[in-house]
C-alpha cells in the first residue's frame, strides 16, 4: 500500500496550494491504493527528526510504497506513471517525451513563477521593480511558447492526457487567481480542461474535507 504524506493544517493561506494535491490527482487518475499520511505544519511536524528521514528537504509530498521511499512532486509523478503503467507511454520516446515536459513545468516555468511571486509578496519598499518587471518578461516568453504548442493540440506532451499534463497544470494552478492566464487564451482552455477532470474533482473534495475548507475556497 502506497502512503502519502501530505498536509493536514498548514499556516493561513496555504490552505489547496501544497504540491501533494498532485501527487494525490495523479494517484486518483491511476486507480492506485493509497492512504494519506496528514502532517501538521503548523504544529512542527515537518521539522521533526522521523519526517527528516524521509524528506532530506523537510517538504511534502513523499510517498512509501511498502519500505521504497521518493520525495520530490515529479519524481513521485514518473515513479507512480512507470508503477502502474498509465499515463506514460510504454515507448522509451514516448515516455521521454513525457518526462521533459514534467522537467519543463519544474524547472523552466515553475521558477519563474516563484520568483514573481516571492518579489510580490517581500518587496515591501519596492526596491526590486527592475528585477520583478524582468522576470515577468521571461514568464511572458515562457508563456508564449507554450501558448502556440497548445493552439494545436489538447495536452501538452501526446495526443493523450499524461503526468505531464499534472505537472503543468499544477503549476499554473499557483498564477489562478492573477488573471495572467486571460492573456493566453489557449493556456487557459487547457488549464481548465485538465481541471475538469473527475479525478481532479474528486481530489478537490478529500483535500477540502481533510483540511477543513470548503471545496469553493481551495479551487
Amino acid at each position: 500500500m502506497i502512503t502519502l504524506y501530505g498536509i493536514g493544517d498548514i499556516f493561513e493561506g496555504g490552505h489547496g496550494e501544497t504540491k501533494d494535491l498532485r501527487v494525490e490527482w495523479a494517484l486518483e487518475e491511476m486507480g492506485l491504493p493509497y492512504r494519506f499520511h496528514a502532517l501538521d505544519q503548523t504544529a512542527g511536524d515537518l521539522d521533526s527528526e522521523s519526517f527528516a528521514r524521509l524528506s532530506p528537504f523537510h517538504q511534502i509530498p513523499v510517498i512509501d510504497d511498502d519500505g521504497f521511499v521518493i520525495a520530490e512532486s515529479i519524481a513521485i509523478l514518473l515513479y507512480l506513471a512507470e508503477k502502474s503503467g498509465r499515463l506514460i507511454p510504454a515507448d522509451v520516446q514516448g515516455r521521454t517525451t513525457v518526462m521533459q515536459w514534467c522537467f519543463a513545468a519544474a524547472s523552466t516555468v515553475a521558477p519563474t513563477l516563484q520568483c514573481i511571486e516571492t518579489i510580490e509578496i517581500f518587496d515591501d519598499k519596492k526596491t526590486a521593480t527592475h528585477v520583478l518587471e524582468e522576470t515577468r518578461k521571461l514568464a511572458g516568453r515562457w508563456f508564449g511558447h507554450l501558448e502556440g504548442r497548445l493552439a494545436e493540440r489538447e495536452w501538452i506532451a501526446l495526443a493523450e492526457f499524461t503526468v505531464a499534463d499534472i505537472a503543468l497544470a499544477s503549476v499554473l494552478r499557483t498564477i489562478r487567481q492573477t488573471g495572467l492566464m486571460d492573456l493566453y487564451p489557449h493556456i487557459k482552455a487547457y488549464f481548465e480542461r485538465c481541471h475538469a477532470r473527475p479525478a481532479w474533482q474528486h481530489t478537490l473534495e478529500l483535500a477540502a474535507k481533510r483540511l477543513h475548507r470548503s471545496v469553493d475556497q481551495l479551487r
